[in-house]
């Protein structure tokens, strides 16, 4: 049996991982990860940059890539990753995790880089996550006697991840050898790990009926959650409850290094003269991702930055330039935290017809902007949360305190700024500003708030509850006679309420219906994160624009069983949320012992059905 708990932060810019010892007080302890900081140069740090390096055959030779637990890696993991891509960018994967949640693509397919030439073997978003996770665990085996296969590991995961994109992590982590997996969303990691560091304080800081809203501003995504704190009637110990997450907006680190980016090739091309091509940017967008990350964390003023040039005189023709502190701070408080009101929502704009292939990032990059729809979609959210007050009049949920996570809120600035924005709005609607939750170190808070959790779990302790954060439904077609013109109607009906337990098993519903199979059929699921009261079975023939979100479809064909191909068989269904949170729907016939099995896990492959 393992005597303490991995917690594995797979983050878009960085992973950490910490370790937490069971029934012993400690907080968790943070693991310097090894790896390639140079070439044939091996460092420890406690952080692992998420990033992939493809070298073609003849230029990392010799043991330049050389670990201590594997002589001849065929690809770079980590710093010198990092470093080689911001000179190579066609060569280089990065933001693997944004990826892997992106449901317009087959994310098992080989696709990253996008623009590798033709002697790289591209990868998919899973196989760049199973490199980061069999690193993690190779330096973990490498350092300790009992390997990591053999202790319970949890792992993170952005709350606004879909089934699909949770399924496809667990995935990716079973094939990078971790066996004993939970998965945690991130923001609910990072208030454990603020709790962890308070050791015991939080019971003096906090209040029944307070409201937390967390800003984890990731790498690749905004992550937002809402946790009520209660008490428990019988023990009156302190409890926490997860009562409503965000959608799923790529909007983070990479957007801020792509705008500092566009602001230095602004200072090259007006004082060098010269132009950047595409390449070249994305060169300089890595490497000012680096120099935000020194400034950010260090009392630096400016940081000097090189991109290489295109032609033959690499080092004769590199460009050369700076980021300063003013420029990052400048950036990032006015375009990413911009003043704004309560009522304001995210800016959308007209799309072209044509677009190159790419990430769906968010359009506006306000983040108090996204804030603010927050909070107003998640209006009645805390109605029924004990102490917490409301008023007919509110038009948005007010918080009552703030807890901030990611590398960027190591910029006092930014902190203020977000803060003050916030209090703004709550102070309009006569309310008391929000109490911020200090937390020293953002960069390992997802790592070693999951270690927390894992070893206050296993001795029955402190739990934030919720279940699921949306309710799932199948569309189900009408029906209806032919008519020229018009589609049969789809209506929705309830599979997974909001807040089903992960491992709990509902009944089914009780209605029955038909099931094709034999022959290609297409499930359509949708998820909502505001319809908080549909029960198992319900039935939705209409809906709000925005109540009802559609997620990636499947297609496949079910095995006939004992039926023929083409029939169409009674059934009811019944979901039930796996312990690691993924959906699976069961079709259960009305006669004989066949059910069908549906995962949410990938865009278009044959899902994981069979006859019991």
């Amino acid at each position: 049996m393992s005597d303490r708990v991995i917690g594995i932060d797979l983050g878009t810019s960085h992973c950490a991982l910490a370790h937490a010892e069971l029934n012993t007080t400690p907080a968790p302890a943070l693991m310097k990860i090894p790896q390639t900081v140079a070439v044939g140069e091996v460092g420890e740090h406690g952080l692992l940059p998420s990033f992939l390096y493809l070298p073609n055959a003849n230029e990392l030779t010799g043991g330049a890539l050389s670990l201590p637990w594997n002589g001849t890696p065929i690809h770079a993991v980590g710093t010198l990753a990092r470093e080689l891509g911001a000179k190579t960018p066609s060569r280089l994967v990065s933001s693997a995790k944004s990826w892997l949640c992106h449901p317009g693509v087959d994310r098992e397919e080989a696709l990253l880089p996008l623009d590798a030439p033709d002697d790289v073997k591209k990868l998919s978003p899973v196989d760049a996550s199973v490199a980061y996770l069999s690193h993690l665990r190779e330096a973990f085996d490498h350092a300790n006697d009992t390997p990591l296969r053999e202790q319970d590991v949890v792992l993170t995961v952005p709350a606004s991840f879909d089934p699909a994109a949770r399924e496809l992590t667990v995935s990716a982590a079973k094939r990078a050898g971790i066996e004993n997996l939970t998965l945690l969303e991130e923001p609910q990691a990072a208030l454990y790990a603020w709790i962890a560091a308070t050791e015991g304080a939080y019971r003096d800081v906090l209040e029944v009926g307070d409201i937390i809203l967390v800003i984890d501003v990731g790498g690749g995504t905004t992550d937002l959650s809402l946790i009520a704190v209660s008490e428990n009637e019988e023990t009156k110990e302190m409890t926490f409850e997860r009562i409503a997450v965000g959608d799923h907006i790529l909007l983070g680190g990479d957007n801020m290094d792509l705008a500092l980016a566009h602001v230095v090739r602004q200072v090259i091309k007006k004082e060098q003269k010269k132009k950047l091509d595409a390449w070249q940017m994305r060169a300089l967008a890595l490497a000012c991702r680096a120099a935000k990350e020194t400034l950010l964390s260090t009392d630096a003023e400016s940081v000097p930055i090189v991109v290489a040039s295109r032609g033959s005189k690499l080092i004769g023709g590199s460009i050369r330039a700076e980021l300063t502190r003013a420029q990052v701070t400048a950036t990032l408080v006015d375009g990413f935290f911009p003043q704004a009101e309560a009522s304001d929502a995210p800016v959308q704009r007209a799309r072209s017809a044509l677009t190159q292939f790419g990430l769906p990032y968010a359009q506006d990059p306000g983040v108090t902007r996204h804030i603010a729809a927050f909070l107003t979609k998640q209006r009645d959210a805390a109605d029924d949360v004990e102490g917490y007050e409301t008023n007919e009049e509110d038009t948005f949920l007010q918080p009552t305190a703030l807890l901030l996570n990611g590398g960027v809120f190591n910029a006092p600035i930014l902190v203020e700024r977000l803060k003050k924005v916030i209090d703004s709005w709550i102070e309009d609607e006569g309310g008391e500003p929000t109490r911020l939750l200090d937390f020293a170190d953002l960069d390992h808070a997802v790592a070693r708030g999951a270690a927390f959790y894992g070893a206050t779990r296993a001795s029955g302790g402190l739990k934030i509850t919720g279940g699921i954060a949306q309710s799932f439904y199948v569309g189900v077609e009408t029906v209806a006679l032919a008519v020229p013109g018009i589609e049969p109607e789809l209506h929705a009906l309830c599979l997974a309420p909001f807040g089903l337990e992960e491992g709990s098993v509902p009944t089914p519903t009780k209605a029955e219906l038909g099931l094709v199979v034999g022959e290609p059929v297409r499930f359509r699921f949708f998820a909502s994160s505001t319809r908080r009261d549909d029960e198992v079975g319900e039935t939705l023939e209409e809906w709000e624009e925005d109540e009802l979100i559609e997620l990636g479809a499947i297609e496949a064909t079910l095995p006939v069983g004992s039926f023929e191909e083409g029939n169409v068989v009674p059934v009811r269904l019944r979901a039930r949320v796996t312990e690691v949170g993924t959906l699976l729907l069961e079709a259960i016939p009305r006669t004989g012992e066949d059910v069908w099995k549906v995962e949410l896990n990938v865009r278009e492959p044959t899902p994981n059905e069979s006859p019991d």
